[in-house]
């Protein structure tokens, strides 16, 4: 099971309106228990951003990791590290 860090926490406290019409979530705890049900992963680069959404089934040919990196679903947790969340 994943481990969420507060960084990754706080980040996702933070930024949950770019997802969520309104927030789900106000605690680190909240966060954390939101984010393990939604079966949310981090990971260490914009290359395993792309690479998740392909082995979603998400065609990424041709769109820049830019434009990856503004999905909804993603959040710059600001120290290299991405958090991918399913709405």
């Amino acid at each position: 099971m994943q481990q969420f860090d507060d960084d990754v926490l706080e980040c996702f406290l933070e930024n949950q309106l770019q997802l969520f019409p309104e927030k789900v979530a106000g605690t680190l705890e909240e966060a954390e228990d939101f984010l393990e049900d939604c079966m949310a992963v981090v990971v260490d680069s914009v290359e395993e951003v792309i690479e998740y959404f392909e082995e979603e089934g998400i065609d990424t040919e041709g769109v820049m990791d830019e434009e990856i990196l503004d999905a909804d679903e993603v959040f710059d947790i600001g120290d290299g590290r991405y958090l991918i969340v399913e709405g």
